[in-house]
Order: C-alpha cells, then structure tokens, then sequence
C-alpha cells in the first residue's frame, strides 16, 4: 500500500474509527477502549471489524504501519 493509498484509506474512516485506532497502537484492549470511550465493547468490536474492512488491512501490525504513513501517530 502506497502512502497516496493510505491516505484516501484514511478518509472513508470516521472520527470515531480514527480515535480507535489510535487507542489500539497505545496497546489498549477491547475493554479498556469501551471503558475510556463511555461505549460498551461490543461497539468497540464492531468498530474494529469496520476498521479491518474499510482498510483491508490483515493485523494490528498492519494498522501501526497504516496509522503511521497515514500520520495517525508518529513511530
């Protein structure tokens, strides 16, 4: 995936979905992301399996990298 790629990616994403990722590349779990959100986890759940799909991408790992050339974070 090319960084133009990754960052048209990033657009089809909500806020919502963007602050996720970002809990999930702080290590958070499920649980703590419902917790610090004031959601419950299954909408975290399903917000990570929304994330996967819109992104196409396959791990965790792959979201970091995603997160960092999109400049989510920085590494």
């Amino acid at each position: 995936m090319n960084m133009k790629t990754s960052t048209k990616v990033i657009d089809v994403l909500s806020r919502r979905e963007v602050e996720i990722i970002k809990l999930i590349t702080q290590e958070y779990s499920n649980e703590d992301i419902a917790t610090y959100l004031a959601i419950s986890k299954r909408t975290v759940e399903t917000h990570r399996k929304n994330i996967f799909k819109k992104t196409k991408v396959k791990s965790v790992v792959g979201l970091v990298m995603l997160a960092i050339k999109s400049k989510l974070i920085s590494a």
